[in-house]
């Protein structure tokens, strides 16, 4: 690679104005980047949703639910089913492992599902999960003045908004829907032998627009159709009803037998602040950016200030670009206090200059191939940013040091023979240890499951700055190097820390075993901290919002849930510690679709300062004692709001089986007791549902077929009699409103049920006379995973170990007195860490590997890289001491910190074993000497390299933000390790050099014996 330096020195004009250009296309590329919280993931989770109107669980569950599990079961790769049937709906979640063709999958679902023998009424469908699927925006809204906020939002706003490029969808909770409701009187209609169902018919007939063929004219073909339209509401009233079960009914008009008018209902509250409110919610398309996305929905609703006021509940373009300055804050802070390590060493502010024009160009080139690879500006990318700014300047100190001191010690003053000698001097060293600091990142890619996928963009980040930064120093630097140093003051004799440390390695290779026996004391000495170290997935981070919900029993309505609700909404008024709440009555739950009318939801934003810990517990008492007065079966779960990042796996799960749903509940309950009890575990959550009355009727096969009536009869009857039948949209006196039939008076008791008339061949007859009527207690919803029902009781750990807080409540429940019919499988996030941290203890031997591997090819003998690699042996010592001191867990943050360092701390061993080599082959100087005139000449480059990453990483050690997720346990894993292996490293490497080449050592000293 000298002849880039060759080409550079004689062409720098050129070289100067390519570097102005890829300033430049780098600059456009930085503003090009889609800007994001999370790597655009697509988890490889499908989820299939499943309509059953009118049917019970237990219905959706065997009729729907239990076909759809059988059927994707076998599908390849597939590595769990959970299923949910509800009410009326059931869910089943897929999950695959990464790198799944999606595409592929569903179409074979689809394929599937369409060979079931389904229930017509039915309907499926197949979504996928990622972060995009997230809501950006939760804002509520309010009209001002006189205008009618819904007119707004339908006709003007939702359109503009829809037409936002990276819009994925605009939904509106709350919403009042305009109903020509038609109250049937229930008599009248019995005496006319008419039923709901029977009208609906009778009155869409009545809107016909058919063709009718063609007229055939000489000239002209004319189409021909037939149409009756009921245009008015008058009109609807005169429409002539004939029973179908009664021929001898005379027919009857509606207006006489019903009451025909306009009313308004509401199938959700939503509120802010306890006042009423329209509450949308935005999600984006996948690879949208998310911060441009909300600037634009922020400057239409802006247009609108006349009509409408906002109020925003949760923002996560906000969070997002507060973490993106906090990562830029940290990274340009990193780039000073890099400068000021240099400008320590080198004393010389031109030198300093050129040595860190490195950091913006390295950067700018990374950001090209970002921007090519359409990978978004995120917390990874900028956080490997941050991280690369002290490992970039590397190679240019290293160059600009060589060249300073060979043009100090220099008679002949500055040349071009002299740059490219310096910078071929030192070239094999900066390349091989640029390309293995590259090469341990490969491994990354072995790291399966979502912390591969999350990592990946960091690692590449740093990937691409440091080889943009190697160009940069064996191009550029050497240029300006030429034109820097034409007048410098002549080299002073050797300094005291060099003349210091020629004598600590004459003494070190004196003592070696003295040396390696301290050194390996140090190094098991820190092993012992590793057990006061917590054993975490990523270090739990708190949240200033908090989500709320409070569930009453399955059979409330939803003006009772919203009278509980804004006496919750009142208590959360009086809370100083909150700024702002926003409710959610009976609206659709965000996981499973479902709408709850028993379910309030609320998101409420904590103020700067709060314990948050504190503060859950103190209002989740609150909330209980004003649910428990008004139903004393609620619950109430109050916890920080999930960020949508990648799973934190401090969590333990116990997931309990059995047929036996009663005995599956009693379990779920005693597991749930058991892990309220400790203290150690927050947001305990039990997803095994309560039970709810429902009244079952169960048709008797010979007395039916006595009187020729079927169940679907039989269910027809009773379903006309329990819910509001739906006609349609109908156009009337020019609105088109939705229309819906239902009688004057509901059913109240379960002899109403019975005594109801069916009408048959033979006369009607009661329902009690054909079908055993009674009340039984069912669950409200049917869990299975894996095709087995399951119960999973599941909490948050409070602090850092996970691995030993999962063991001691496993073992805890296993000695509960469940049910003998129930098993239990007890684990959580903390298998799943192990797994991962196996995974990243794989990639660090496969770095290691490859470092070997890079040495090997480089130096070409294959003594010397187990020499450089021996310097890796220490580097635990540093990270361990840092981490304790810092009280920071062993987690993935710190298994890629170690990663790094593999790559930073063979840069420095192969700094020094280069010149090691040189003195040897080119000079013919003794191993000893080789030694100590290496250790001179490579030590400040050794120390301004390590202690320039230190101090750009010094701001990321010392954050205090939430949400960097690799900064502050990378940074001082990274800064502890690199501090004690470089200190090792200078006295270690030239310890080992001479124990790996003993009989040369012995043969030049009995050499240098004879010849004294």
């Amino acid at each position: 690679m000298n002849f880039l330096t060759r080409f550079s020195l004689k062409n720098a004009v050129a070289v100067f104005i390519v570097s102005f250009l890829l300033i430049l296309a780098g600059l456009y590329s930085f503003s090009k980047l889609k800007i994001d919280l999370l790597p655009n993931i697509e988890f490889p989770q499908l989820s299939i949703e499943a309509t059953y109107p009118g049917a019970s669980p237990d219905d959706v569950n065997e009729s729907v639910t239990s076909k759809i599990e059988d059927q994707v079961k076998g599908i390849e790769g597939v590595k769990s089913v959970q299923s949910v049937s509800y009410e009326n709906v059931g869910i089943i979640n897929l999950e695959f492992p990464f790198n799944t063709d999606l595409d592929k999958i569903e179409q074979q679902i689809n394929s599937s599902i369409k060979e079931l023998d389904l229930p017509e009424s039915s309907n499926v469908d197949v979504n996928r999960f990622s972060f995009g699927s997230f809501p950006i925006f939760n804002i509520s809204l309010f009209a001002k003045d006189d205008a009618n906020l819904e007119k707004v939002l339908n006709d003007e706003v939702i359109p503009e908004l829809n037409k936002i490029q990276g819009i994925n969808s605009v939904s509106v909770g709350g919403v009042k829907e305009d109903l020509l409701q038609i109250t049937v009187d229930k008599e009248k209609a019995a005496q006319a032998g008419l039923t709901l169902d029977g009208m609906k018919e009778q009155i869409n007939q009545k809107a016909v627009l058919f063709p009718a063929g063609t007229l055939n004219g000489k000239e002209l073909q004319i189409p021909v159709r037939v149409e009756e339209k009921v245009a008015t509401i008058d009109a609807l009233k005169k429409i002539q009803l004939k029973s179908t079960t009664n021929p001898e009914a005379k027919p009857v008009k509606l207006g006489d037998i019903a009451k025909v008018e306009a009313v308004t209902e509401q199938g959700e509250y939503t509120r802010y602040d306890g006042k009423d409110a329209l509450s949308m919610a935005i999600t984006k398309k996948q690879d949208a950016n998310t911060v441009e996305v909300a600037s634009e929905t922020m400057k239409i609703l802006k247009k609108y200030d006349d009509q409408l006021d906002y109020a925003i509940g949760f923002d996560s373009a906000d969070g997002i670009e507060k973490s993106v300055e906090t990562l830029v804050r940290e990274g340009l802070l990193g780039a000073l206090f890099a400068s000021l390590a240099v400008l320590i060493f080198l004393r010389n502010f031109r030198a300093t200059i050129i040595a860190i024009i490195s950091i913006p160009l390295s950067l700018l080139v990374s950001a090209i191939f970002l921007n090519q690879l359409d990978i978004s500006l995120n917390i990874m990318t900028l956080g490997g940013m941050a991280v690369a700014v002290g490992r970039v300047v590397d190679d240019s100190i290293v160059v600009i040091e060589n060249i300073f001191r060979r043009v100090r010690r220099s008679e002949e003053g500055m040349s071009n023979e002299l740059v490219e000698s310096s910078t071929k001097e030192i070239l094999k060293a900066i390349t091989s240890s640029t390309i293995t600091t590259v090469v341990v990142f490969l491994p990354i890619g072995f790291v399966g499951g979502i912390t591969g996928e999350f990592f990946l963009p960091f690692a590449l980040t740093v990937v691409f700055s440091l080889l943009a930064s190697l160009l940069v120093a064996i191009t550029i630097v050497p240029i300006l190097a030429k034109f820097a140093f034409k007048k410098v003051p002549p080299e002073e004799k050797e300094g005291k820390l060099q003349r210091g440390y020629a004598k600590a390695i004459a003494w070190s290779l004196n003592h070696k075993i003295k040396i390696l026996i301290l050194s390996f004391i140090l190094l098991f000495s820190s092993f012992a901290l590793v057990p006061s170290l917590g054993f975490t997935f990523i270090p739990n981070e708190e949240q200033k919002m908090l989500q709320a919900n409070v569930q009453l029993p399955a059979s409330t309505s939803l003006e009772k849930t919203n009278d509980v609700s804004l006496k919750i909404e009142k208590m959360f008024a009086d809370q100083n510690e909150i700024s702002d709440v926003t409710t959610e009555v009976g609206s659709r739950d965000f996981s499973t679709g479902v709408k709850r009318p028993n379910q309030v939801g609320y998101f409420l934003n904590v103020k700067e300062g709060v314990n948050v810990d504190t503060f859950i517990d103190k209002v989740q008492k609150k909330m209980e004692s004003i649910t428990k007065e008004e139903s004393p079966k609620a619950t109430v779960n109050v916890q920080e709001a999930s960020t949508g990042g990648p799973p934190t796996n401090n969590n333990v799960t116990v997931d309990l089986y059995s047929s036996n749903l009663n005995d599956l509940q009693k379990a779920a309950k005693q597991v749930e007791n058991h892990l309220n009890k400790d203290k150690r575990l927050k947001y305990v959550t039990n997803n095994f549902s309560d039970k709810q009355k429902q009244l079952v009727v169960e048709v008797d096969p010979d007395k039916a077929a006595e009187y020729g009536v079927s169940g679907f009869q039989l269910l027809g009857t009773i379903s006309d009699q329990t819910k509001p039948v739906s006609v349609g949209d109908l156009k009337l006196d020019n609105t088109k409103r939705a229309v819906q039939l239902s009688y004057d008076k509901d059913l109240s008791s379960v002899k109403e049920i019975k005594d109801l008339q069916v009408f048959t061949e033979r006369g009607p007859v009661l329902v009690k006379d054909i079908a055993d009527v009674r009340t039984i207690d069912t669950f409200t919803s049917i869990q299975k995973l894996d095709g087995k029902v399951f119960a999973r009781v599941e909490a948050d750990i409070k602090g850092d170990d996970v691995q030993a807080v999962t063991k001691d409540v496993v073992d805890g429940v296993k000695k509960l007195d469940l049910p003998k019919d129930v098993s239990l499988d007890g684990g959580g996030g903390s298998d799943e860490t192990v797994e991962v941290f196996q995974s990243l203890g794989l990639a660090i031997l496969t770095a290691i590997g490859l470092v070997y591997l890079t040495m090997l090819v480089t130096f070409g003998k294959a003594r010397i890289p187990f020499i450089i690699l021996s310097s890796l042996i220490f580097v635990p010592i540093g990270s361990l001491v840092g981490l304790v001191l810092a009280k920071e867990p062993l987690s993935v943050s710190v298994m890629i910190g170690f990663l790094m360092l593999i790559g930073i701390v063979a840069t420095n061993a192969i700094v020094l074993v280069d010149r090691i080599t040189q003195n040897r082959e080119q000079k013919g100087m003794t191993i000893r000497q080789s030694l100590i005139e290496a250790g001179k000449t490579r030590l400040r480059p050794i120390l301004m390299t390590a202690f320039a990453t230190i101090a750009a990483l010094i701001p990321l050690a010392l954050t205090t933000s939430s949400g960097t997720l690799i900064s502050k346990g990378l940074a001082i894993t990274v800064i502890g390790g690199l501090a004690s292996s470089t200190l090792l490293t200078l006295i270690i490497i030239p310890v080992v050099y001479e124990l790996f080449f003993a009989k040369q050592v012995k043969r030049e000293k009995q050499l240098e014996k004879e010849t004294t």
